[in-house]
């Protein structure tokens, strides 16, 4: 059975504290459920794409490299604190 549904945003283990799947169990059931893409995207940082990438070219999957980053309101060097949480910004890039 073909599957054409590709996740977008998703999160290994190296997403620390949000998730605690690996980047091998997370292409395992990619592959498992025939799907022809995945995309990882671990919060902050970009430190597994390498492995991803290996490990969907292995199982014949397409690697789609984005992370999710959190965007702050202000200039990156104002270290105000904000009463109201909503002022940051999650923005996932593929």
């Amino acid at each position: 059975m073909q599957n054409d549904f590709v996740h977008l945003h998703v999160h290994s283990d190296y997403s620390l504290l949000y998730a605690s799947s690996s980047i091998e169990k997370i292409v395992e059931t990619a592959s498992n459920l025939g799907q022809k893409a995945i995309a990882l995207t671990d919060h902050g940082n970009m430190f597994g794409v390498l492995f991803f990438y290996r490990a969907c070219k292995a199982k014949g999957i397409k690697p789609i490299i984005g992370c999710d980053f959190y965007v702050a309101p202000f200039d990156r060097i104002e270290k105000k604190q904000y009463q109201n949480s909503k002022q940051y910004y999650r923005l996932v890039l593929l």
